[in-house]
């Protein structure tokens, strides 16, 4: 049984997403004006060697453009990069699914094209069964926090899809108000359609901070469609850019609880995170309710790995289809702190998106509402000796034990493997708390994770595999650095489960 996996690109200069372009670049180029090429990595997370396929499609159309690619080992992982596919010509805006015949993990990069842009915006591909008739992006910024928001909507039925878009207002004023509604009828099934919140002036105002709910109905009907997004941020006047997945909503979707494997306050150079948590009721609607939210932290110094963990917590008010920003410097994490969080609601169910921000730094991805026992990374890269020079990266993995039980030193390990999925080391990891997190990254391996993901003839791929004891529930965040003139740049993605 070949297994569909599905993934946004987005756009061309202007546009939403995930992207694929090559034009000559503009001057005076800033995050919002860069292009980005698409590199797809895709890990083989089955136990037997995985044959796999490519169906791109072009924006709003049903026509697949297919490629084929080689056959991948158990561990394994490769890269696409989209400006390679025949067929696919600079410009292209469009989606990807991948077949294959074993389950296939997959995390997306924008890689930015002759830009001073350094940071790579990642996201990760859907699994078919994770389609909604509902969807959310939990924060959505235009001219805010010199930020624009593109989104891209990708249908993963069948048959053909009626989608509206709902911006919902997070300013005090119109807290919780949708002002804005954009419909879009019969997108073909795999297509998708676009949104630049930037080219919205005339719909949102000269400036919009708020979140969208997305909803999808098979065309020409009222039943539930299905569908997935993803999210670009993009710095106006900066080079700040990151990306992140949508999540489901509607009555099946959203937490009481959601888990944050990072949390920050003014650590590692001035580092902090921030939480975008949406209320994932619809607004105006009968028996839509406000959710209660408490964010409770779990952070020791930073500098200090084995210092007592403290327990601080920060309580607010969300109405339906609206968000809350949550800093962490100003919600009660001590300064110089590093660790992890739950954020709990009653009323409401939520979803949340976690950010890190300092000095030339930003990254995004989805809080976490449930975990497992073993988990895949894709995209795992590590440098000692050219990592200053900003030619090659760093990854650092955050692993947090959401289960109700303290795990012992030893229990969980971090196992990194080469492009051909090759085990080049395993990690030990020291004991985990309950609702705590602790670190790995390849130089624990020893030697052999120095140049991790790098090889001599100029190719690279690296992955990693998580493993816990059998019933345990882990959770894991990946951020990848590169190093520029002015600091290190990161962005982050979320381990993915392997069932």
């Amino acid at each position: 049984m070949r297994r569909p996996l599905y993934g946004m690109f987005v756009g061309i200069i202007a546009l939403v997403g995930l992207v694929f372009a090559t034009q000559t670049p503009v001057l005076a180029q800033t995050a919002y004006t860069t292009q980005f090429v698409t590199s797809i990595t895709y890990q083989n997370i089955g136990s037997g060697v995985a044959t796999l396929s490519f169906n791109f499609y072009a924006q709003n159309s049903s026509t697949a453009i297919p490629y084929s690619v080689a056959t991948l080992q158990p561990n394994a992982g490769a890269s696409l990069a989209v400006g390679n596919v025949s067929g696919i010509s600079s410009g292209f805006q469009g989606t990807a699914v991948i077949q294959s015949d074993q389950p296939v993990a997959s995390t997306l990069v924008q890689v930015p094209v002759n830009s001073p842009v350094k940071n790579r915006p990642l996201s990760n591909g859907f699994r078919s069964d994770e389609g909604a008739a509902d969807f959310l992006i939990p924060t959505v910024l235009r001219n805010a926090f010199d930020t624009h928001t593109r989104f891209s909507i990708q249908n993963v039925d069948t048959v053909g899809a009626d989608i509206e878009v709902k911006f919902v207002s997070a300013e005090s004023g119109n807290l919780g108000q949708v002002v804005h509604t954009q419909n879009f009828t019969n997108v073909p099934p795999n297509a998708a359609v676009y949104i630049d919140a930037g080219q919205l002036e005339q719909q949102l105002g000269s400036s919009f901070n708020g979140s969208a709910q997305i909803s999808a109905k098979k065309t020409g009907t009222s039943n539930p469609g299905k569908v997935v997004a993803a999210a670009l941020e993009l710095s106006i006047r900066g080079l700040n850019a990151n990306g992140f997945e949508g999540i489901a909503g509607g009555v099946g979707g959203g937490s009481n609880t959601v888990y944050m494997p990072s949390a920050i306050c003014n650590a590692f150079g001035g580092q902090q995170t921030a939480y975008a948590v949406q209320n994932v009721d619809p607004p105006g609607q009968p028996g839509s309710q406000n959710a209660s939210v408490t964010v409770t932290y779990l952070t020791r110094d930073a500098n200090n790995p084995t210092a007592p963990l403290q327990t601080n917590t920060f309580t607010v008010s969300i109405p339906p289809g609206a968000k809350a920003s949550i800093a962490g410097c100003t919600s009660n994490v001590p300064s110089g702190h590093s660790g992890s969080a739950v954020i709990s609601s009653t009323g409401a169910k939520i979803v949340a998106i976690g950010k890190v921000t300092g000095p030339a730094f930003t990254s995004a991805s989805p809080g976490l509402t449930s975990g497992a026992s073993k988990l895949a990374l894709p995209y795992v890269r590590w440098s000692q000796t050219q990592y200053s020079t900003g030619v090659r990266q760093r990854t650092s993995i955050a692993i947090q034990n959401i289960g109700s039980t303290d795990l012992a030193a030893g229990a969980v390990t971090v196992k990194y493997y080469d492009k051909n999925g090759n085990l080049v080391g395993s990690h030990s990891l020291p004991a985990i708390p309950a609702n705590a997190k602790v670190n790995s990254n390849p130089t624990n391996i020893g030697p052999a994770g120095n140049e991790f993901g790098y090889y001599a003839d100029d190719t690279y791929g690296g992955s990693a595999v998580i493993e816990g004891p059998p019933g345990s529930q882990l959770v894991a965040l990946a951020r990848v650095f590169s190093n520029t003139p002015a600091g290190e740049v990161g962005e982050d993605y979320n381990g993915i489960p392997i069932q």
